[in-house]
């Protein structure tokens, strides 16, 4: 037994492996271009593996004689050969997750690693191998499962009999098979074992289009040559009519006795006479069974009958369609429905029930280049897929389309038409190029054929053609149910529709396939071309206009206001309104329109995607003007919140003209102590803040906290928002202790009332950690820093311009404790990500490229710092002015990056420039003009203008002393360049004992390990010398 059990393991193992193997295939098949054939040709081989051993297990599973142990032995070669190839494969095509990881990010793409000889080689290998397997298990008398075809001859064996209709086998299929049909293993396989096991009935359940008559086709036929003694019948199902002419071919067809008696019930005599046991085996195929009234509805009035004796007995009464299908142990039925409902009712039992979905990409670009004469472009292809959803019709309209309007139409043409608008997409949609293969009386298009289930479903129950109508105004992916309920809600009136009525509408819609439901709950998905289509029914009924209200004014009602605590709500229904704010509201929906935009707009915000908040916002302001006038409360808030996007995308000066007219118009209207007036105020001391107006800030700051202390409270949001301005605005006029006291009071009071985890929380871990930094407190300011970063990280997400903010906040806390690589590894992150997500104009990407420079050029990478210092110069005084102070900021790097090249020159120039704007706008003892003033010293000291360089040098020790303390850094470099300066002119005991003190100084404060602690005591021990 235990060799029997490791061959079971091996078996496991093949099925794991093919589907690891197929799973990268599909990977490989949507990012490679040129070798998509081979690609198709591997998970093809692959996935049939997987289906061949599928059926192995099942042998395994259901061995109880143990004939299995005598094959053991010979199957564990081929078994472990089979093995091998498919963890070659794997390995291979997953060697390098760098590879992948970095095409994920598109910074190289993805090759597939074998070439198309290799491919024939691994083919051939498996085929080998599973054909080894294959006939080693029919020595073992177990081909039930393996080999179909000898087992449906032995179903079919029938005792001998006379001559009659009961041993002749019939065919009955009126189409051929489809020369370009594709298999899809995983069907096949269920439809063998439903077939091949007890149960006499099965279903294929799924949306008209989606193939389930083509495999129909395609398993009759397969049936007739694996088992010629077994009778193949076609019924048509769609309505009674077509039945009933079914049943009446298959009648003459089997020349049955009584058959144009007009008191027989034909129906009744086809049933009967397929119970009978000397009739030889059969499959009906009962295609296109939809309508659950048909079968199970209103009985039939008129004459059943049954055959006793041989002689049919008539039966009076009425019976329903349904009771004429016949039950016999060697006869199945195959029904293929659009319904699940009906599938389930007619099979007895939801394990005889399938459902099939569209194909896969690898299934759908197989069907596509067997339907589409000529070549074309696999890339074009590939998208085209993806825009018909895979699903079969689609695809085979698309490529007659494509075949009969060639050379003029590619397959780019086509996707490009098909995407250009609703009404194109429509008449592709709508395209017939017919179908041999199809029921002539049912349509080809997609459209017309999913029309008819809208229609049945109409017909069947209102209220689930209201819930598809809704639904169909969604995104496809991640419909959520709580907003579903409006359907009624909003239409009906009933303020607390039944959830039970809910449900049963969801049922209805999962039963015909148009909707499923994920596993996690809560949420649907939809097929964006069933939306489409619904769209386009609702246009031909005059009821788009309608729907569209609905769903406006439930995406109104239930859109969050976008708070962080409604964040995950705002972000699950960001993707569904995106199509409604992009177009105009009707008339009278414009108020719930604006209302909707304003509460997207500051989520995008707050969020960090500005260039949607903005556009969002704009058409907010401009809207709500015309309708309330540029006076009303909700333009103000309108014009508000666009002031505050402009302020965080760095357009300062759109921003302050904005927020002032704001702030004047509220004060007017509302006066200063209204709460809408005071964020005006506050949102204005922001802006002049991102300006540098420092003093003028603080005014507002302190005047806005003030008030909202006592009319809001101590603890209330917006009056900690004030307060963490203010405190902003003492740090940068290098006022640290009154920092530092408000930003820990701040953090305090934020994570007891608003939690460790809030974006206001986040901001004032960020300032504190600023605050420690700027106070050379590395330690404290490193722990806080990495705490913040993760924080943010898990709960804003790394783009977020908060969390690019706590990086590039502990990056430099690396550089200014000499860890250049962690420091330059963190500066390239958000350096890249800032491009990406706000922009090269935007000051945090600004101040990122000035950063990055600062330590390419600790690291003696002055190429780089200089390429990046330019265009940040360059930029920053584009953007915000040449006497900003993050202007002056670029500027003074620059010049520094110049003078550590000897450009002493251009280094002045600059220098010189600095010092100037820097004196006349931030004031002299400010720490940004101060370090102007010591980068010059430096130039001057570099030219050997040695009187200049130490006068400006005793300048900035003093401030520095003064405004950030004898032992700060920024205070220890300014001694450190001193004491060069007084070496170079012979002073070199006063050089020596000022270098002394500064090493002294530099390892208490810095450490042993510092750099510039190093540095100094190499200059130190140099001197002593």
């Amino acid at each position: 037994m235990a060799e029997v059990a490791g061959l079971a393991a091996s078996v496991i193992t093949i099925i794991e492996l093919s589907a690891k193997v197929s799973a990268l295939c599909l990977d490989y098949s949507t990012a490679v271009s040129n070798a998509r054939a081979d690609i198709a040709r591997l998970r093809s081989r692959v996935d049939n593996l997987a289906a061949t051993f599928r059926a192995v297990q099942k042998l395994l599973l259901d061995d109880t004689d143990g004939q299995v142990l005598q094959t053991a032995r010979e199957l564990v070669d081929p078994l472990r050969g089979c093995r091998t190839v498919l963890d070659q494969l794997q390995s291979r095509l997953d060697s390098s997750k760098t590879q992948r990881v970095m095409h994920r990010f598109g910074l190289r793409a993805l090759r597939w690693p074998f070439n198309s000889g290799e491919i024939d080689d691994i083919l051939s290998r498996l085929e080998r191998h599973e054909q080894t397997i294959t006939l080693g298990l029919q020595v073992d008398q177990t081909t039930l499962l393996l080999d179909i075809r000898q087992r449906l001859k032995r179903i079919s064996i029938q005792p001998d009999d006379d001559a009659s209709t009961t041993r002749n086998t019939f065919f009955m299929v009126p189409f051929e098979r489809d020369p370009d049909f594709v298999n899809r293993p995983d069907i096949m396989m269920w439809m063998m074992e439903q077939y091949t096991g007890p149960a006499s009935r099965m279903a294929l359940v799924g949306m008209g289009g989606f193939g389930k008559s083509q495999i129909a086709i395609q398993f009759a036929h397969y049936i007739r040559e694996a088992s010629p003694q077994t009778s193949i019948f076609w019924v048509h199902a769609s309505s009674e009519t077509r039945f009933e002419e079914a049943y009446r071919c298959i009648a003459d067809r089997l020349q049955l006795p009584w058959r144009n008696d007009p008191n027989v019930n034909v129906l009744g005599l086809v049933r009967d006479w397929l119970q009978r046991e000397e009739v030889g085996p059969w499959l009906m195929v009962l295609d296109n069974a939809d309508d659950v009234n048909l079968f199970y509805g209103t009985p039939r009035a008129g004459n059943d009958c049954v055959l006793a004796d041989g002689n049919p007995t008539l039966l009076r009464g009425k019976s329903s369609l349904a009771s004429f299908l016949p039950k016999r142990r060697d006869g199945t039925i195959f029904v293929t429905s659009r319904s699940l409902d009906v599938a389930e009712k007619l099979t007895g039992s939801h394990r005889a029930v399938c459902r099939i979905s569209a194909m896969d990409d690898i299934q759908s670009l197989e069907l596509f280049r067997n339907k589409v004469e000529g070549e074309f472009d696999e890339d074009s292809a590939a998208a085209l897929l993806r825009a018909l959803d895979h699903i079969p019709l689609a695809i085979t309209q698309a490529a007659a389309y494509i075949n009969r309007r060639a050379p003029r139409i590619s397959v780019r043409t086509y996707l490009d038409d098909f995407c250009k608008s609703d009404r194109k997409k429509g008449s592709l949609l709508n395209s017939d190029a017919g179908d041999l293969r199809r029921d002539e009386t049912v349509a080809n298009s997609v459209i017309a054929t999913w029309q008819v289930t809208f229609e049945q479903i109409r017909r069947e129950k209102q209220s689930a053609a209201d819930l598809l109508s809704f639904m169909s105004f969604f995104n496809p992916q991640g419909i959520p149910e709580f907003v579903l309920h409006s359907y009624r809600d909003d239409t009906s009136g009933h303020a607390n529709a039944h959830e039970d009525k809910f449900e049963d509408d969801l049922d209805v819609l999962r039963g015909y396939s148009l909707v499923s439901t994920t596993a996690k709950g809560g949420v649907c998905e939809m097929h964006s071309l069933v939306q489409f289509c619904t769209r386009v029914w609702l246009s031909q009924v005059n009821n788009t206009e309608q729907w569209k209200r609905v769903f406006l004014l439930a995406m109104a009602k239930h859109f969050p206001s976008g708070v962080y605590e409604t964040w995950p709500i705002c972000q699950m229904l960001l993707p569904h309104v995106e199509s409604i704010l992009d177009e105009g509201p009707p008339e009278e929906n414009q108020q719930q329109w604006t209302h909707l935009l304003t509460k997207c707009a500051w989520y995008l915000l707050v969020t960090g995607n500005y260039i949607a908040a903005e556009d969002l916002n704009e058409k907010a302001t401009e809207r709500r003007a015309i309708i309330f006038g540029e006076e009303h409360s909700d333009t103000l808030t309108s014009m508000s919140n666009l002031a505050l996007t402009y302020t965080h995308q760095g357009r300062l000066k759109e921003a302050e003209e904005l927020g002032v007219r704001v702030m004047k118009t509220r004060k007017a209207v509302l006066r200063e102590e209204h709460p809408d007036t005071l964020t005006s105020i506050s949102n204005l001391a922001l802006i002049y803040w991102h300006q540098g107006r420092w003093k003028e800030a603080e005014e507002l700051g302190v005047r806005v906290t003030e008030l909202r202390t006592v009319i809001l409270g101590e603890e209330h949001p917006d009056t900690l928002i004030s307060i963490g301005i203010l405190a902003s605005t003492y740090s940068k006029q290098a006022r640290w202790k009154e920092a530092k006291e408000l930003e820990m009071q701040l953090l305090e009071t934020r994570k007891a009332v608003l939690g460790e985890e809030h974006p206001d929380t986040l901001i004032s871990m960020n300032n504190l950690v600023s605050a420690y930094t700027a106070q050379g407190k590395w330690k404290e300011a490193e722990e806080l820093g990495v705490q913040a970063m993760e924080i943010s990280s898990a709960v804003l997400g790394e783009k977020h311009p908060n969390t690019l903010t706590s990086i590039a906040t502990l990056a430099s806390i690396y550089s200014n404790q000499g860890r250049w690589k962690e420091a330059e590894e963190l500066e390239v992150q958000v350096m890249e990500i800032s491009l990406a997500v706000l922009g090269e104009k935007h000051p945090n990407t600004l101040s990122s490229m000035v950063n990055l420079a600062w330590t390419y050029r600790k690291q003696g990478q002055y190429q780089k710092a200089e390429e990046l210092g330019v265009q940040a110069v360059k930029t920053s005084s584009a953007v915000l002015g040449e006497e900003h102070p993050n202007t002056l900021s670029s500027i003074g790097d620059l010049a520094s990056t110049y003078w550590e090249q000897d450009r002493c020159k251009e280094a002045e120039e600059l220098g010189v420039q600095a010092v100037k704007t820097s004196s006349a706008v931030l004031g002299e003892e400010h720490p940004h003009t101060l370090t102007s003033i010591a980068d010059l010293a430096i130039i001057y000291w570099k030219q050997g203008r040695w009187k200049e360089a130490e006068e400006l040098g005793m300048q900035v020790i003093e401030t520095r002393k003064t405004v950030l303390g004898e032992e700060h850094p920024h205070t220890l470099t300014s001694m450190n360049n001193l004491a060069f300066v007084w070496n170079d002119q012979g002073r070199s005991q006063d050089a020596l004992a000022l270098m002394q003190h500064c090493f002294v100084a530099r390892d208490r404060v810095l450490g042993s390990d510092h750099p510039d602690t190093v540095s100094s005591s190499i200059t130190l021990a140099g001197w002593q010398e």
